[in-house]
């Protein structure tokens, strides 16, 4: 690097150390507290970090809400965890994936084909604009806020799209904190095994931030399925908007071109799996390997609960509490459609 890159790097990170740093101390914080937790419930429960670093975020979103420090958080929740959840794929072998079945990836498109449809449906019956109805339905499908986002592209413009965009955004990530939360609970509810519990977390859950946070405050078998099957969901973006976009177009739409994002963490984990795959197997670069491997989860965990905390410290409950009945009608709706195809889906396969 030569002398005159060093300002130029310094000048370009800058702007994002505050918002870093913010987000670096809530993720220390929350794990310090973990075990003290713990201890103060006599042992029997914890709070996992990642749960505790989402609450301690969003408890601190007004200190947060400053011009200072939003460029670091938003660098954290969407560049940070596309690094770390592409590292997690070292954790994973391909013979994992394909452990799935072809059931779970059926009980997946058939979910996300229901709740996409769901959404035009509600917005009919509650009197929402068509556009609306396919933002909302991709979204829960799908990834949440970045399929809200895709699919803007394929919408026809109407007079209140941006808003409803903008809605859809905050309720997406709204509703995937809740679910990050209940979800668990309600696998333990209907006693689910870990491999089921990560399966139904990452076939309901809308962001990929708050379906890591989730499987990890399982275990790491039920992280493993849920990071596998929600990116599966990741690559089905492309097919889902251009099919919503199809859709709308032959009835009356005009749009312009689509662009929709390359999910390349998706790629990197994939290739990061069979790196694993490899390498794990062979007894001549475990030496290597191993140590290398452990340094850069460790690395990926980090990066995770910074992530999470960052997505708090951007969590506005007074945002969540203005926004109107219809709307939030609307994705609670898509929201419950896809947990009830998926969950009943997965029990019926046993």
């Amino acid at each position: 690097m030569t002398e005159a890159a060093i300002p130029r790097l310094a000048k370009g990170l800058g702007p994002l150390l505050p918002g870093i740093a913010l987000s670096t101390v809530v993720a220390i914080v929350s794990v310090l507290a973990e075990p003290v937790l713990k201890q103060m419930a006599g042992g029997r429960i914890g709070v996992p970090a990642v749960v505790i670093a989402l609450l301690i975020g969003m408890s601190l979103h007004l200190v947060a809400n400053n011009q200072r420090f939003v460029p670091g958080m938003t660098f954290c929740v969407k560049k940070l965890l596309r690094w770390a959840i592409a590292l997690l794929g070292l954790r994973i072998a391909l013979g994992d994936i394909v452990a799935l079945g072809l059931g779970t990836a059926v009980l997946v498109v058939v979910s996300m084909a229901a709740t996409i449809v769901s959404g035009f449906v509600l917005a009919r019956l509650l009197g929402r604009e068509t556009g609306m109805g396919a933002l909302g339905g991709v979204a829960t499908a799908v990834c949440g806020a970045s399929a809200a986002l895709a699919t803007a592209t394929v919408v026809p413009d109407y007079r209140n799209k941006a808003a409803d965009i903008a809605f859809t955004v905050i309720a997406m990530n709204a509703l995937s904190t809740v679910a990050m939360l209940a979800y668990p609970l309600i696998c333990v509810w209907l006693g689910l095994s870990e491999q089921q519990t990560g399966v139904m977390l990452g076939s309901t859950i809308h962001d990929v931030a708050q379906v890591v946070g989730a499987g990890q405050s399982v275990s790491d078998e039920a992280a493993n399925a849920a990071v596998i099957v929600k990116l599966f969901r990741v690559f089905m973006l492309l097919p889902a908007v251009l099919i919503v976009g199809w859709w709308l177009t032959r009835h009356g739409g005009e749009h312009g071109e689509a662009k929709v994002p390359v999910p390349v963490f998706a790629i990197v984990f994939l290739l990061l799996c069979l790196v694993n795959s490899i390498l794990a197997t062979q007894p001549a670069f475990a030496g290597v390997y191993g140590p290398i491997r452990d340094v850069l989860l460790e690395a990926s965990r980090w990066g995770l609960l910074i992530a999470i905390a960052a997505l708090g410290l951007g969590t506005s409950i007074a945002a969540m509490a203005r926004l109107g009945w219809r709307h939030i009608a609307l994705v609670t709706g898509t929201s419950l459609v896809i947990l009830l195809v998926a969950t009943s889906g997965l029990i019926l396969m046993g």
